[in-house]
């Protein structure tokens, strides 16, 4: 059994910059895991915290808080459920730690961190670009337990570093970056062509949304979403950096639960640039996600950039509606509502408030949402190629549930 790691530098891309510096240190040591910044990084003219909620741009030892083992904000950057199994295939013979897994996945990592063992010499990890017919296979043999054979050795990393359970990569073509996620056949239903048509929907509803395109290979579908933390500019890509609502809120993810919609608006209003912009579009997102059928919208599944000065909503992502088997449901950030979790337009109206809505305009909004949902389904499930069958599976069931609607006064909207 290979020995696990007791310490990892911390490097990152400051704002405009195209070479990563190194911030800091983080050591285990007592069960948690300890960060300290470097003394060259205090005194460095353009450096900024890492998180301006848990990691201030202070000279001293950082423990983590609570039942945290490890900075939020640094947990942000490992690989999750679906990198740790990848990483877990590959190094069968070790039980990876926190820093085990930031230093075997790679560098390509959401946001604008990264992990070395070396605080002087950066070494970038999966360099060669895989082609998308070659990510597919890696991921349905690991999917599927399967050994992977010597040439498809060197995409592996391509997914490591990227979170989610669902399978997934990361590719670059024409200047974009993206993250690519793949259809399976043990899926019960399509999942890529359902997140692929509400993230189109949102799109049309006018949500800032992450770009999204369907591609082929081999016969599965295959979504691609553009990555909204990387900027093409003239020689390179500007990173920017992220905090996930869970290291916003200072949780860990045995404490999601906790993490709820109107905590989340308070840190806006007091924290954010653009505050009454960010409520308004967060009150969207979350009707939209009422009617669509998204019960998955956990706080990782919020998010914000960070500049060093504000913090600003990230366009939306993971917009998918879940298949049910029946009617109540619930979200799965609470929303504090008169009715306390349920996925009603009744419980988002009895918020409206705290997202600075006047409950004429949340009628009015939810009201747009509705018929962009109705006016436009057919037409987006068809452009993504979608059965009858398809469809069904989710109308009425996930997509505009009848209980979503209930107490709801028809009148009310129009």
């Amino acid at each position: 059994m290979i020995s696990n790691t007791s310490q990892a530098f911390v490097w990152i891309w400051l704002p405009g910059h195209l070479d990563p510096v190194v911030a800091g240190k983080i050591s285990f040591i007592a069960g948690k895991y300890h960060f300290v910044y470097g003394r060259t990084y205090l005194e460095r003219e353009h450096s900024i915290p890492m998180s301006p909620i848990e990691l201030p741009l202070e000279d001293e030892t950082f423990e983590p808080e609570g039942i945290n083992e490890i900075h939020s904000c640094l947990r942000d950057a490992a690989p999750d459920a679906w990198g740790r199994r990848v990483i877990g295939y590959q190094y069968s013979n070790l039980n990876p730690n926190e820093l085990d897994y930031m230093l075997l996945s790679g560098s390509n990592r959401i946001g604008a961190l990264d992990f070395q063992q070396s605080s002087t010499d950066y070494k970038v990890r999966e360099s060669s670009l895989p082609q998308l017919r070659d990510l597919l296979k890696a991921a349905q043999l690991i999917a599927a337990g399967k050994p992977l054979p010597p040439e498809l050795d060197y995409t592996l990393l391509h997914g490591t570093s990227v979170g989610g359970a669902r399978p997934k990569a990361l590719m670059s073509e024409n200047r974009t970056q993206y993250i690519a996620k793949f259809s399976l056949s043990t899926d019960h239903y399509n999942i890529v062509k359902a997140e692929y048509v509400a993230m189109k929907l949102a799109k049309i509803a006018g949500i800032d949304v992450a770009d999204v395109q369907l591609e082929q290979s081999l016969g599965k579908d295959i979504l691609l979403i553009s990555r909204f933390d990387r900027i093409a500019r003239n020689d390179f890509f500007e990173r920017h950096l992220m905090l996930s609502g869970l290291s916003l809120l200072k949780l860990h993810e045995m404490e999601a639960r906790y993490a709820s919609y109107q905590k989340l608006a308070e840190l806006i209003r007091y924290q954010f640039s653009s505050p009454l912009n960010s409520l308004h579009e967060l009150f969207k997102r979350i009707v939209f996600n009422i009617l669509i059928g998204n019960t998955d919208d956990h706080a990782r599944n919020h998010a914000a950039f960070w500049d060093g000065t504000a913090l600003s909503l990230t366009p939306a992502y993971d917009i998918c509606p879940q298949a049910r088997t029946g009617q109540i449901a619930s979200q799965a950030m609470n929303l504090e509502g008169k009715q306390g979790n349920h996925s009603t337009l009744v419980n988002a109206l009895s918020i409206c408030h705290d997202y600075k809505r006047e409950e004429t305009e949340a009628k009015e909004i939810i009201n747009t949402l509705i018929a962009v949902i109705n006016d436009h389904w057919l037409k987006i499930c068809q452009d993504a190629d979608r059965s009858k069958t398809e469809r069904e599976h989710l109308w009425k069931n996930a997509v505009l549930n009848p209980y979503c609607f209930e107490g709801w006064q028809p009148k009310a909207w129009g």
